[in-house]
């Protein structure tokens, strides 16, 4: 059976300043397998960066536990912190010059997360997660000789030198074209076969549409998920499938501890509500929601 990567229960981040309060997430709950593919979506606003930042250690909880491998992101000391971000997880940034550094060759980019561990074979490790990544034939150029999908493809090399437990990806395709961005997904899922679990936020609706599992958050909480189907599960190599029109993916309202749950806006707009009250009632067996009688 697969062990739990990500625990999140009753979450909450709240960001102060003199003037205000914004509360980032409101209490959310969500459960990653080891070896899951997952995406969470959502507007800007909506929580799933600051998400992303305290699962890799870049920012902390306010309130509610946080575990990710086993480590409880809540009680670790400064010196464990350090070391959680380096062993544990790697990110990948949608500004690829936060992983590389341009005055290095990209064989030396790759190396240069090692000197901060005991992996032995640097040099065959890296050029391994090179050929990983399509990117072999480049070791040997500075990053201004290339372009941003291959810088891209090199950043995605770096986050693994270190065998993290957890890769995590914030928006990887966002600043790349179409066929740049089908190879990448392409290096996720291969590495995802693999046993490697990842974690991407993406607004990229191709991207978010192939994977098998994605979060939607909205105001701080999980409101759906959904599922790739059966259908689409062994057709993700298909070059025919317009991924961004075809409905490849089963969705699911998600109802938190308490019973409640959030229901799609434009269904919402449907029944045309005068005020924040209606009717509901359970009728042959499926929960009804009406707009109450005038």
């Amino acid at each position: 059976m697969p062990e739990t990567m990500v625990q999140a229960e009753g979450l909450v981040k709240i960001y102060k300043t003199k003037q205000t309060e914004v509360l980032a997430l409101q209490g959310l709950d969500l459960k990653i397998e080891e070896g899951e593919l997952t995406a969470i979506i959502g507007n800007s606003g909506s929580g799933k960066s600051t998400f992303l930042n305290m699962i890799g250690g870049l920012d902390r909880p306010s309130a509610g536990s946080l575990f990710v491998a086993g480590s409880n992101l809540f009680t670790m000391t400064e010196k464990e912190l350090v070391r959680y971000k380096r062993d544990t997880v790697g990110f990948v940034w949608q500004n690829n010059g936060r992983n590389l550094l341009p005055y290095l060759t990209v064989l030396e980019n790759v190396m240069l997360p090692m000197s901060l561990s005991d992996t032995r074979k640097k040099k065959e490790k890296a050029l391994t997660l090179l050929e990983m990544v399509g990117m072999s034939s480049k070791k040997h150029s500075k990053m201004n000789m290339m372009s941003g999908g291959e810088q891209q493809r090199v950043a995605i090399a770096i986050a693994l030198a270190n065998s993290p437990k957890l890769l995590l990806a914030d928006e990887p395709t966002g600043s790349v074209d179409v066929r740049t961005a089908n190879y990448i997904f392409d290096v996720f899922s291969e590495l995802n076969k693999n046993g490697q679990t990842i974690l991407i936020v993406t607004h990229d609706v191709a991207l978010s549409k192939k994977v098998k599992r994605v979060i939607a958050i909205r105001d701080g909480k999980i409101s759906s998920e959904r599922v790739l189907k059966e259908a689409y599960a062994d057709r993700l190599q298909e070059s025919n499938i317009d991924w961004r029109q075809e409905n490849t993916q089963d969705e699911y309202v998600i109802l938190d501890r308490a019973g409640r749950l959030q229901i799609p806006a434009d269904l919402l707009a449907g029944l045309d509500l005068k005020d924040n009250k209606v009717c509901i009632g359970l009728h042959d067996g499926k929960v009804v929601i009406s707009k109450p009688e005038e």
